[in-house]
């Protein structure tokens, strides 16, 4: 289920400030930071995005 477009143009990375942009692969929601040197990447939960910088991981 993809989120929102009013809601993807509000959402910012709560680490750096940059847009965040949605990734759907299968079962697996995420959000993505796409500032550069950041990158984190948060998950979306029972479609809630869980903006916690202690929930993201990094891209490997």
């Amino acid at each position: 289920m993809s989120l929102p477009s009013f809601l993807l143009e509000i959402l910012v990375c709560p680490e750096c400030r940059a847009p965040l942009a949605e990734e759907i692969e299968g079962e697996t929601h995420e959000l993505r930071c796409t500032g550069e040197g950041c990158g984190l990447v948060y998950p979306v939960r029972d479609g809630i995005p869980v903006l916690l910088v202690d929930e993201a991981r990094r891209p490997s």
